[in-house]
Parts: structure tokens; C-alpha cells; sequence
């Protein structure tokens, strides 16, 4: 079988709604709602999209990778954002370098890892 993927959107849930589509818009995502219980979550030409649901062995097992341009730069800017003093539960792990690149680490308020990351060039 042959494809031609234009874009992949997973399904995230959130325990707390509201919280969450606060904390992907401080993030720097761009919100569009789409429901009472569901938006879009979009950067560039990726996205996302976050649900008003929540399953905790589901979210517990979540895991994002986001390719970024300057993991470093993402880096600094993240932690201007003081997200972990504005969201309880949210956890930020510094850069860490491995063979295929560099990545960071954000827990969002539901406890979804996500993961920045940038391949080596």
C-alpha cells in the first residue's frame, strides 16, 4: 500500500479542560474550538487535538515528539514561561544530548510527556 500522509493529529485527553487548553496556549500553540469539549491545537503545519476526557492509564502512557528547530532556544524560551509556577503538576527537564540529537521535557497539567527534540544535522 502507498500514501501520501499530508499531517498526523493525535487525540490527547486532559484531566482538567480548561487548564489544559490554557496551558497549550501559553505554550505557544494556537487554539481553534472545535466543540465544547474538543479543540485544535496548531503550530506551523503541525497539530494536535485535545479532548475533554480523561483516562488516567491512557494519559499516564502519552508521549509526544516534536521536532524544533534550536532545542536550546526552545529550551530558554520555555523557561521563561515559568509554566511548572503557573501549572501545578507540570515538570521541566532540562536539554539532554544523545547520538541522534538533542530534546527537552515538558509533563503537561494531565501528566502527557512531551518530548522537543532536534536531529543532529
Amino acid at each position: 500500500m502507498q500514501h501520501r500522509g499530508k499531517s498526523i493529529r493525535p487525540f490527547i485527553g486532559a484531566e482538567n479542560f480548561e487548564i489544559s487548553r490554557s496551558f497549550y496556549r501559553d505554550l505557544g500553540f494556537e487554539e481553534t474550538v472545535l466543540f465544547h469539549n474538543m479543540s485544535v491545537f496548531k503550530s506551523g503545519g503541525l497539530a494536535f487535538y485535545l479532548q475533554d476526557g480523561y483516562v488516567k492509564d491512557w494519559v499516564d502512557n502519552t508521549m509526544i515528539f516534536m521536532e524544533v528547530d534550536d532545542v536550546d532556544k526552545f529550551w530558554d524560551d520555555l523557561v521563561k514561561l515559568d509554566l511548572p509556577g503557573k501549572y501545578k503538576r507540570v515538570k521541566l527537564t532540562p536539554v539532554r544530548a544523545f547520538d541522534w540529537g538533542k530534546e527537552c521535557y515538558v509533563h503537561d497539567p494531565s501528566g502527557i510527556l512531551w518530548h522537543f527534540g532536534e536531529f543532529s544535522k
